[in-house]
């Protein structure tokens, strides 16, 4: 496994590496988009493969699901342009969400969950990785509690009807903990993802889950460690596929050190090295 974090320090090759090693990570999100040209990226990657740096994924946050045209056409050409990046410059994987059929790219709408937003999806994936045809890297879709997919069974549903090579799983298992059941088994749950979709994990985002004591059901993301996900279960599934990236997000800068001494120490009590 490979622990990773976003860094402040991307202005250069040098001084993004300088940063990922001072805090110990050995995967990194890619800090370039596709507009910066072919000899500064192949700059990052010498530095990352010299340093023996994973670049866990390249991102391509956007909404091609969009019931807007013009935002649902930008997008597509934005994921494509991503995924061709994440093969040029050998990530693991290209990750986004798959949208929404709102006015918000990342938020619940009544028709997410429809079947005909489930065969969009499948049309539009298809869409995105025919037009690229990566060799090396993967297009994957992030859960969320929302969209498609919601689940182990329908994230395997929806790779399965996609029917392409090179879509694969992004694993946020707090993503898809969106009930109570699910959060206070969560240990159970984290079996099945791994169980269901372990062959098709590219890369994990790391994080932890809440319940408040008030109505109806708020569920919030926390830092690894303040929340009840069973990191030791996380964990151990995760150090059983090979070489996976373990990325920490959505934190302040200066809590990254923190959530990863909580994981590097959960590591060492099961004999793990990240």
């Amino acid at each position: 496994m490979r622990l990773g974090a976003p860094v402040a320090e991307k202005s250069t090759p040098e001084a993004w590496i300088h940063a990922i090693q001072q805090h110990q990570y050995r995967a990194a999100y890619y800090p370039l988009d596709a507009q910066a040209d072919s000899v500064t990226h192949q700059a990052y990657v010498d530095a990352a493969k010299d340093a023996d740096i994973v670049i866990a994924e390249v991102g391509a946050w956007s909404n091609p699901i969009s019931p807007d045209d013009n935002i649902r056409t930008s997008a597509i050409e934005k994921c494509q342009r991503q995924l061709a990046l994440a093969d040029e410059v050998g990530a693991r994987c290209c990750v986004n969400i798959a949208g929404s059929r709102g006015t918000e790219w990342d938020r619940p709408h009544p028709d997410n969950l429809s079947s005909d937003t489930f065969d969009l999806i499948v049309e539009t994936t298809r869409n995105i990785i025919d037009a690229v045809q990566p060799k090396r890297t993967y297009f994957t879709l992030e859960a969320m509690p929302w969209i498609f997919p919601d689940s182990p069974q329908s994230y395997l549903h929806l790779i399965q009807t996609i029917d392409r090579k090179q879509c694969a799983v992004h694993l946020d298992p707090v993503n898809m903990i969106n009930s109570p059941r699910r959060y206070f088994d969560n240990t159970s749950f984290l079996k099945e993802c791994f169980s269901i979709l372990g062959q098709y994990i590219k890369s994990c985002h790391a994080k932890d889950i809440i319940i408040r004591d008030q109505l109806t059901v708020h569920l919030d993301e926390v830092r690894p460690g303040l929340g009840a996900l069973d990191y030791r279960t996380f964990l151990t599934c995760a150090n059983q596929l090979n070489d996976v990236p373990f990325m920490l997000e959505h934190l302040p800068q200066d809590e990254y050190p923190i959530a990863a001494t909580f994981v590097r120490q959960t590591a060492r009590t099961l004999d793990i090295s990240l």
